[in-house]
């Protein structure tokens, strides 16, 4: 389990893409020397299209541009829109794309999910934010309600060691990553700019498996007063409920903010079959109404907080490529705490037990192969598809539609996803 703490760090909280976007565009149009930038989905409209311009301009001043998207995240990316990108001297780079059989998108498992930007090894951004549209309030009902932190302070260098080595492509030129050690030199020393503490904290599927929930889990037997989770798809593992039931049992206040209103159906059925188990033990579920919940995020007593890319649910803690900062600090966790308690007084709907189905004989058999499967699922995860996902440097041909069929990659395996 990850588990250095980084002293002397600075988050800030930023909610949506009002605050997001403006905060990683005037970052990157600031950069010097470098700027490293990984995430799930990237789409063509009109935040994707400024993002792409920002990074452009980046790359015509000199400075080093290195971008990783996910091939099924991502896969509606054209030709020409990353041939603007590789021109202006963009390295981008696609974890796993696959092309399509019969129309459908094959590549479903083992994603790499995160969403990391790092600017000249001082500033960082990590969080739940994908470059889309929907995450502006202006789309419409379906605008998404997420979370990302602005890092400055010692963790940002570990950040980018990490991100860099992620997008690192051994044939594509360059000196194989391990002999590569690349190094920012900057100006002067750089003072610590906050008091926070920070943990950088990854899933892979090697050596770092279960480390966030293992964070989670840990946290939430240490509370003594309450616990605040806000996660877009919820279907957690068995121990990380139980941890919940007990800490609810033993009277602290466990507060969940779940879809209400979810962009996929299906999500809200597997998390309401959780709800009774939950409530029994003292629970408190709201159900975030306005617009499709896209945050994973939570709190513990008046420290300690995390925010970043994963689910609590078997995609997230089994399969994906996740990242979350594990932040110790008061002034943030406060900050945090207000917006979360704001979202459940002017936005949610409280579950309550008379709003729950009746339970019967039904009810309990289901709930009996629901905990089972949930206590098992972090061994089964191993039976999917075991291909090892690779990251590709893109080489599209003038009549390809877009990024999922991609003529003439090179392929290369990503260290930090090998099996």
């Amino acid at each position: 389990m990850n588990s250095r703490w980084t002293q002397g760090n600075r988050f800030g909280l930023l909610e949506n893409g009002e605050e997001f976007f403006p905060a990683v565009f005037d970052a990157i149009r600031a950069a010097r020397r470098e700027v490293v930038l990984e995430t799930f989905i990237w789409f063509e409209d009109k935040v994707g299209n400024e993002l792409q311009r920002v990074l452009i301009d980046a790359a015509k001043r000199g400075v080093t541009v290195d971008v990783l998207v996910d091939g099924f995240g991502s896969s509606e990316l054209t030709p020409a829109f990353i041939a603007a990108l590789t021109d202006a001297g963009v390295r981008f780079r696609a974890f796993d794309p696959k092309p399509r059989v019969l129309g459908m998108r094959t590549n479903v498992f083992r994603r790499m999910h995160r969403k990391i930007v790092v600017v000249d090894e001082t500033i960082a951004f990590v969080g739940g934010i994908n470059y889309s549209a929907d995450h502006l309030a202006d789309f419409g009902p379906q605008a998404k309600q997420d979370y990302s932190v602005r890092i400055e302070g010692p963790v940002v260098a570990e950040i980018r060691t990490f991100a860099r080595n992620a997008i690192a492509v051994p044939d594509d030129g360059q000196r194989r990553w391990y002999q590569r050690r690349p190094h920012l030199h900057r100006d002067a020393p750089q003072p610590e700019p906050g008091t926070a503490s920070a943990l950088f904290v990854t899933r892979d599927n090697q050596s770092h498996r279960t480390d966030i929930e293992r964070h989670y889990r840990a946290a939430i037997r240490s509370a003594r007063k309450d616990v605040i989770i806000a996660n877009a798809y919820f279907f957690p593992g068995y121990r990380l409920l139980k941890e919940m039931r007990k800490a609810a049992r033993r009277g602290v206040r466990v507060r969940l903010i779940l879809q209400g209103e979810p962009d996929m159906p299906i999500v809200k059925m597997a998390a309401a079959m959780l709800y009774d188990h939950l409530q029994r033990a003292g629970v408190e579920i709201h159900e975030y109404c306005k617009r499709p919940l896209h945050g994973k995020v939570a709190l513990v007593d008046d420290e300690w907080s995390t925010v970043g890319s994963s689910n609590l649910d078997p995609l997230s803690l089994s399969l994906n490529l996740e990242a979350n900062v594990v932040i110790r600090d008061r002034g943030f966790n406060q900050h945090l705490r207000e917006r979360l308690e704001y979202l459940m007084e002017h936005a949610c709907t409280q579950v309550t037990a008379d709003r729950l189905p009746r339970r019967n004989a039904w009810h309990i058999v289901r709930s009996f192969f629901v905990f089972h499967f949930l206590r098992r699922y972090p061994a089964w995860a191993g039976w999917l598809p075991a291909h090892v996902p690779k990251v590709v440097v893109p080489k599209p041909e003038p009549d390809t539609p877009s990024i999922a069929n991609l003529a003439g990659m090179t392929h290369a395996t990503e260290s930090a996803e090998s099996r």
